[in-house]
């Protein structure tokens, strides 16, 4: 990539008037390459393709096409452009850009849900959800979409996952009986107002409660045997739905992890099930 970039700084110094404007253009276009032609860069220089071409041939590439698989060949890692990308992004969000700005409280939730995975409660989860008899996965209506994909990522891992959305009124699902072994996740949210009921009520029954909440839930540590938290909320978004998902398909990442070879079988299982289900032609 060094060379490349000396080759196109050497001809937009001493280049005729052609090579320096390709010369340029490539230069602050390089990450843009991969989705152009010779003809598409011609056009926005108000060039000949042949002349493009011949630029091209002079740098050594056989084409646009060459100096792409140079790129894709020599792209640095991303671990190595990691400390670059986050000082220009805090550089930016303090100069007030709003994209920015909200791409830098990502980071810190992901990196709020990292330190978290690394604690003994996020392994306790992990064991709970796969030596459970049963998984039930409840939140609010707002979220069902959330919740119900949560149970979708652990059947790859494990048998009775079900969703409650509740709308029956009663959760007769989960309360039907009592449990001797199984696991209720309520996924919390400012707007699950039966939240903390339903919990006292599964801890009463016989089941295990894992929440997913807020730092400052005071009633967690009464009504729920493993807690999660979620990053700080802000202040404009009402439900903390970006770090509900992530922590949600990283936890659920760890129980396919932990699941091992069993979830390589039942992930096999499944995909052989989807081409014989999922695409069924009308009879």
């Amino acid at each position: 990539m060094e060379d490349l970039s000396q080759k196109l700084r050497q001809y937009i110094k001493i280049g005729t008037p052609a090579e320096r404007r390709i010369a340029k253009y490539f230069s602050e276009h390089l990450n843009e390459l991969p989705f152009e032609t010779a003809s598409s860069v011609a056009d926005r220089l108000e060039l000949s393709p042949m002349t493009v071409g011949r630029f091209l041939r002079s740098l050594g590439y056989h084409g646009l096409d060459g100096i792409k698989v140079h790129l894709k060949e020599n792209a640095p890692t991303l671990t190595s452009q990691l400390p670059n990308i986050l000082e220009q992004l805090q550089k930016d969000a303090n100069e007030g850009r709003p994209l920015a700005t909200q791409i830098a409280e990502q980071v810190e939730m992901l990196q709020h849900i990292y330190n978290l995975a690394g604690q003994p409660q996020w392994q306790e989860a992990t064991t709970t959800i796969l030596s459970s008899d049963n998984v039930f996965v409840a939140a609010h209506p707002s979220l069902a979409g959330v919740g119900r994909h949560f149970c979708d990522r652990l059947t790859f891992a494990r048998d009775q996952v079900l969703f409650l959305d509740g709308a029956n009124g009663s959760y007769i699902e989960l309360f039907g009986e009592r449990s001797a072994d199984g696991l209720l996740v309520i996924i919390d949210s400012p707007r699950f107002v039966s939240s903390r009921l339903l919990a006292r009520s599964a801890r009463r029954s016989g089941y295990k409660v894992l929440l997913v909440t807020g730092q400052f839930t005071e009633w967690a540590h009464e009504f729920a045997n493993i807690t999660l938290s979620l990053p700080p909320q802000r202040a404009n978004s009402r439900e903390n739905l970006a770090a509900i998902m992530s922590l949600l398909e990283y936890l659920a990442v760890a129980v396919i992890q932990a699941a091992g070879e069993t979830a390589e079988n039942r992930t096999r299982r499944i995909e052989e099930l989807q081409g014989m289900f999922a695409y069924a032609p009308l009879r």
